[in-house]
């Protein structure tokens, strides 16, 4: 219960501090803005694990919002929020042990900047929550995440619409003190539609 807390309070702080942004920003006159300032986009995402992760899980599958910010000519704030299953794989080692699957709530903010017009260049940083710690020996529920990202943006209509096609590296400090392994670390593909 005091988990479920945590993650409602942040998703509201940062959906604040999204709204209290597009209050106090004037939208910027680039090809990569609409005319309403602020973005919102809902994707799909999908990766595979790397690293010593990749010993023990499969693939991963979820979905994310996120509100791009613009702050300055091709430079935008981004907030994101979303879910992610990693499937455990069976019959793992010696002992043919079945791995549970990792379930987390990353929520995460930072930059996004377009170098040159729909090509654009994105790191964030933030907290993903674990939210099934109990099928794991962890000793923490919350581990910081990083993302670094490029992707491009297809426009989709004249109203501002547009298909935003990322490819990022995500990872996690670990959720056991003493082991290394308990790092979530993936190459993942986002995929969403923004307006």
């Amino acid at each position: 219960m005091k988990s479920t807390l945590k993650i409602a309070t942040l998703v509201l702080a940062f959906a604040g501090l999204s709204f209290a942004a597009k209050a106090q920003t004037t939208p910027a006159t680039t090809s990569t803005t609409t005319p309403s300032g602020i973005r919102y986009s809902i994707g799909v995402e999908a990766g595979i694990p790397v690293g010593n992760f990749k010993d023990t899980h499969k693939w991963n599958l979820g979905g994310s919002v996120q509100a791009d910010i613009p702050v300055a000519s091709q430079l935008f704030v981004t907030v994101n929020a979303g879910y992610n299953n990693v499937f455990g794989k069976k019959d793992v080692g010696a002992t043919s042990l079945d791995v549970p699957n990792v379930q987390l709530l990353p929520v995460k903010a930072g930059l996004k900047f377009f170098p040159i017009p729909n090509f654009y260049v994105q790191g964030e940083a933030g907290a993903a929550f674990l939210l099934n710690k109990s099928d794991f020996y962890n000793d923490k529920s919350v581990a910081f995440a990083y993302a670094p990202q490029i992707g491009v943006q297809f426009p989709v209509s004249a109203s501002g619409n547009f298909i935003d096609a990322g490819i990022r590296y995500e990872a996690t400090t670990k959720y056991a003190s003493n082991f290394d392994n308990s790092k979530v670390q993936f190459l993942g593909l986002r995929v969403a539609y923004g307006f």
